[in-house]
């Protein structure tokens, strides 16, 4: 199921709200904090290896993180460890490369919003997403994965680069 929003492909639009179903994912994934980044070294790890993954169901890369509990903004600091995920989703998971792992990602509501230009002004989209958006719509964050979607607009260190980024969500009890 599809709901179609307002959004114009940057911060400050409303999202697009969605309704998917779980996704098979294969990839491999590090802890880590903001304080103790290790997304270039995970990215670098699962790219030199991603044509390994049998079955993948597109080109888009998806980079994943869970959080243990339902994460809150406001208590979100440098220090606050989750798990990061570099994958792409596949048919079967059935046959997962040496080294890498599979995850089924729950399905569920998903807030939809486009970050646009380059990683280090993601902070501003999640300034919006979290401190502006989420508060001030009829939503309150799930305990599910967060993750982006690096489809066929994004481009690495380039800020024109778009990439989808994918809140869990459920109606505000």
């Amino acid at each position: 199921m599809r709901q179609q929003g307002t959004q114009k492909g940057n911060v400050g639009r409303e999202p697009r709200i969605e309704v998917v179903a779980e996704k098979k994912l294969v990839g491999i994934y590090l802890p880590m904090s903001l304080s103790q980044d290790r997304t270039g070294e995970l990215w670098g790890a699962f790219m030199s290896r991603r044509k390994e993954v049998l079955s993948p169901i597109s080109t888009n890369l998806i980079c994943m993180q869970i959080y243990e509990g339902r994460p809150s903004f406001s208590q979100f600091n440098a220090e606050t460890e989750f798990v990061k995920w570099a994958a792409v989703e596949v048919k079967d998971a059935a046959e997962v490369p040496h080294g890498m792992e599979a995850y089924t990602l729950l399905g569920g509501m998903y807030a939809v919003f486009v970050h646009k230009g380059l990683p280090n002004s993601f902070s501003q989209t999640a300034q919006f997403i979290f401190g502006n958006w989420l508060p001030k719509s009829r939503y309150e964050l799930d305990n599910r994965e967060h993750f982006e979607v690096m489809g066929e607009r994004y481009r690495r260190n380039d800020p024109n680069s778009e990439e989808e980024v994918w809140v869990p969500i459920r109606i505000r009890k």
